[in-house]
């Protein structure tokens, strides 16, 4: 598992599997948010499958599938809502974890400026410049 931090609270990963829950547990998540739609997973990767590993290690999994058409502001109110409402650090995973910290960084931004959230996506291993105009454009509404 390759989970990386961009706040103590959030966290983003690739593609996870059921073998990676002991560490998930072991590294103190205590919930999971999968944004990576079935469709572009074998079935030993879909949400169903990541979800019974999930809870049988005793973490809350939340299913929120993202494309870059379902960014969403419902989507991204429902994604703040999962990790507001975990008792504990959140590891959110996809593909490579750049949907999970391109709507984190949506999710915030009218609390950080863009280049607070660029930074902390960056230091993660995002590099996700291109997303500063809609940042700013949030901030400023």
């Amino acid at each position: 598992m390759d989970a990386r931090v961009i706040t103590p609270r959030y966290s983003v990963s690739p593609q996870i599997s059921a073998e990676d829950m002991p560490e998930i547990v072991a590294n103190g998540y205590k919930t999971v948010i999968c944004n990576r739609p079935d469709s572009e997973v074998p079935p030993s990767h879909q949400a169903a499958a990541i979800r019974a590993a999930a809870e049988a290690a005793g973490l809350v999994f939340r299913e929120l599938p993202l494309t870059h058409q379902t960014m969403t502001p419902e989507n991204v109110a429902q994604q703040r809502a999962f990790y507001e409402e975990s008792p504990g650090p959140v590891l959110a995973y996809c593909a490579s974890g750049t949907r999970c910290s391109v709507i984190w960084s949506l999710g915030v931004a009218t609390e950080m400026s863009p280049d607070e959230i660029l930074e902390k996506t960056s230091a993660a291993g995002y590099q996700l410049d291109g997303l500063r105009p809609t940042l700013e454009s949030i901030a400023t509404a």
